[in-house]
């Protein structure tokens, strides 16, 4: 997406995938990045100045910037922000919807206190005969649990470690998973970050991890006041539960300074001890929300490591058939489709005709 005279600016050409990244990249990855919220920020004060309005809706690419959403909420030019959750180009789709609604059917425009998007869990759904149906076809190993039963065995899964992939509900809409197509891990764990990278998402080992927390639970964790249910904000981790560097730390450079814990949950705190941060809900979502209570009953810790359910290059999974696929082409430790929880030492050897029988059907 540059050109010759991007390259002259900054002195060569980008970096290609899978290079070694360098002091250069990070430079102008940073520079960008606080020049983005400058512009955020200057926008969103002449938006005040002009219309004199106390709260801002949010859509557009860059609305999925959650470093420069974090700092506008911080700013205080708005009561409250409101950012719709799939911001990129899917959104349009919501925009089409309410155009026809409002404009062509006439349907009163009607301010809704709550939020109408309901968590974002807008897509499929599937039950009980289409999971078993396609588990038994590919001969899984699975048991099937009540959630009275599942959540506590979870949480001390997730307590030893484990990786879990999860899926639930309605699929989310947007590019975040929110609970319903997502991998879960302990915030806790040092290595929970390069784990999750590098054996289950295949991607550079720097990529930051988004904790899940209860909303009523933020203040507890995370200098943030309010609900962040879309993983759109990122906010500063709690000064109590952060860790002093050592003068050694402090030195240190680049990449390496990932290889340091930061607070008392290292696998979601950045360098600038912050987080992206998703807050969850019982009424959007009830059994994530009860799977949080089981493991904070266990651990003391509400908090746990959330990332999208899909590999590098893939499209976050959808059925059940995607999730198990997924799970099998990587080192997970457990599945959770609904209420089926499959480990994976129990599961019969994957054969990659099943990767190429389904691409043969794609196409």
């Amino acid at each position: 997406m540059t050109n010759s005279k991007f390259n002259a600016l900054f002195g060569g050409l980008p970096r290609q995938p899978e290079a070694k990244l360098t002091q250069r990249e990070m430079d102008i990855a940073a520079s960008i990045q606080k020049v983005t919220e400058e512009v955020v920020l200057r926008l969103a004060r002449t938006i005040k100045l002009e219309l004199g309005v106390d709260h801002l809706c949010m859509a557009g690419g860059v609305a999925l910037n959650c470093v420069a959403n974090g700092e506008l909420v911080r700013a205080g030019i708005f009561d409250d922000i409101w950012i719709q959750p799939a911001a990129g180009d899917a959104g349009g789709a919501v925009g089409a919807a309410l155009s026809v609604w409002h404009q062509y059917m006439e349907k009163p425009r009607t301010a809704n206190p709550h939020d109408g998007m309901q968590g974002s869990y807008l897509g499929c759904r599937y039950g009980d005969d289409e999971i078993e149906t396609y588990l038994t076809s590919v001969n899984a190993s699975w048991q099937r649990m009540d959630d009275q039963a599942l959540m506590p065995h979870l949480a001390q899964l997730l307590d030893q470690g484990c990786v879990i992939g999860w899926m639930q509900g309605r699929m989310e809409f947007g590019p975040r998973a929110l609970g319903a197509r997502s991998i879960l891990g302990d915030a806790r764990n040092m290595q929970m970050q390069s784990v999750m990278n590098l054996k289950i998402k295949y991607r550079e080992s720097f990529r930051p991890f988004a904790p899940i927390v209860k909303a009523e639970r933020v203040a507890d964790y995370f200098e943030h006041e309010g609900e962040s249910p879309y993983m759109l904000i990122v906010a500063p981790v709690k000064k109590a539960i952060r860790r002093t560097m050592t003068e050694e730390q402090e030195q240190l450079f680049g990449l390496d300074k990932l290889n340091v814990a930061r607070s008392e949950l290292p696998a979601i705190t950045h360098v600038d001890y912050s987080a992206r941060l998703q807050t969850v809900h019982q009424q959007t979502n009830p059994r994530l929300s009860h799977l949080l209570e089981a493991f904070d009953t266990l651990t003391g810790c509400g908090v746990l490591v959330n990332t999208s359910f899909n590999v590098r290059g893939e499209p976050i999974v959808n059925s059940p058939e995607d999730a198990y696929r997924c799970f099998m082409r990587t080192e997970m430790d457990y599945l959770v489709i609904e209420n089926y929880l499959l480990a994976m030492v129990d599961q019969p050897p994957w054969e990659k005709s099943n990767d190429w029988q389904r691409e043969f059907e794609l196409d």
